[in-house]
């Protein structure tokens, strides 16, 4: 078997993002704010107006003295992003937001409005470590590890920016740029973040969270054993490993068989059904023999009642010579999917024609 590096922590960095509000649980934080001179309850405080308001601007906490205000956003508050660009698109419904981290780390997240959910698609990572040919961030290869708060501030930004309309933010997905199960600690750390309760956290639903992996398959177990009920999304996109081999290098150290038994684990421990991402790419992976293969192996090893598959029509990248199947050979990929008995649908495609759909992720200037 070739010997593949498992990238669970990015290169070493000289420095690492302020500490923020976000990356501490509510003990730490009030121990943070008696470490600056503050009572500790103010830290409870200060995480309503973040969490529930939606604001860091001292002037606006008004419930706080002026002196703690300064004091408490100036220890637990400081910029973790600052705004690069926006760019829109589908006639403004998808919005892509490139960001500059403080060390200059660049990385995006897409929010996208639906008739019944607004989702944010958000980056785990700047770069990503894990390879994948026809993926504009594995491409680009590994920069950093996002911090926990950093996470976070990308939805917290969204739901800013919709709060102005009336709207508010439903659903996110870790499927912007990077690997998340390869920033394991922060991931979970900010999917509890993102669903706890104000003034705890955002309150948000943790069945409205997609967190998506590549197959790590001990992160996958050790996810499982969170006591979360977040969705686990695997992108598999090949059912043989004599292909996904070349699509998804991790595939040489945990093959398909295992991360699909991992999945049928995950699906056991949480009651919850798993999403396979499979990106059609014209004459690679789009055969019907592929179908076939990939209704079988679903059905036999992870359950029709726990699989959905989520077909993505391949959204081009730089220097990539693949294309999307065509039509007539990704509604057969469908049909012969159904008829295994596996429920399956076409992603709609999002944000393409700003580099903000599946895969296209890749944070240039």
């Amino acid at each position: 078997m070739t010997s593949l590096p498992l990238v669970f922590d990015a290169p070493a960095r000289a420095r690492k993002p302020p500490r923020h509000l976000a990356d501490l649980s509510p003990a730490e934080r009030r121990a943070a704010a008696a470490e600056l001179g503050q009572p500790a309850y103010r830290a409870t405080q200060l995480a309503t107006h973040y969490f529930g308001r939606l604001t860091d601007d001292p002037a606006a906490m008004t419930d706080l003295p002026a002196a703690s205000r300064e004091a408490l956003v100036a220890g637990l508050l400081p910029d973790l992003l600052s705004v690069v660009r926006h760019a829109e698109a589908d006639g403004g419904a998808t919005r892509k937001t490139l960001w500059r981290g403080f060390d200059g780390a660049l990385v995006e997240s897409v929010l996208m409005r639906y008739p019944d959910r607004v989702t944010m698609c958000v980056s785990s990572q700047a770069g990503c470590g894990m390879a994948c040919p026809f993926c504009a961030t594995g491409q680009g290869g590994l920069t950093r590890n996002l911090s926990t708060a950093e996470i976070v501030e990308q939805v917290v930004a969204g739901a800013r920016h919709l709060r102005a309309e009336g709207g508010r933010v439903s659903n996110v997905v870790f499927m912007g740029m990077g690997e998340p199960l390869a920033n394991y600690s922060r991931v979970v750390a900010a999917v509890r973040r993102l669903t706890d309760p104000v003034p705890d956290g955002l309150g948000l639903s943790q069945r409205s969270v997609v967190v998506s992996t590549v197959g790590l398959v001990p992160a996958i177990h050790k996810l499982a054993a969170e006591g979360l009920q977040v969705t686990l999304a695997v992108s598999l996109h090949a059912p043989d490993d004599e292909l996904r081999d070349t699509l998804v290098p991790i595939n040489t150290r945990y093959k398909v068989a295992e991360v699909v038994d991992a999945a049928r684990a995950y699906a056991r421990t949480t009651g919850r059904r798993v999403s396979i991402e499979y990106a059609l790419i014209r004459d690679v992976n789009d055969q019907p023999f592929r179908a076939r293969l990939l209704g079988e192996l679903l059905r036999t090893r992870l359950g029709t009642s726990r699989a959905h598959v989520n077909l993505i029509p391949l959204n081009p990248t730089p220097g990539s010579e693949w294309d999307a199947s065509p039509r007539p050979a990704q509604d057969e990929f469908v049909s012969i999917l159904r008829a295994s008995g596996v429920s399956t649908t076409v992603r709609d495609t999002r944000g393409r024609d700003i580099a903000g759909a599946c895969g296209q992720l890749a944070a240039k200037e």
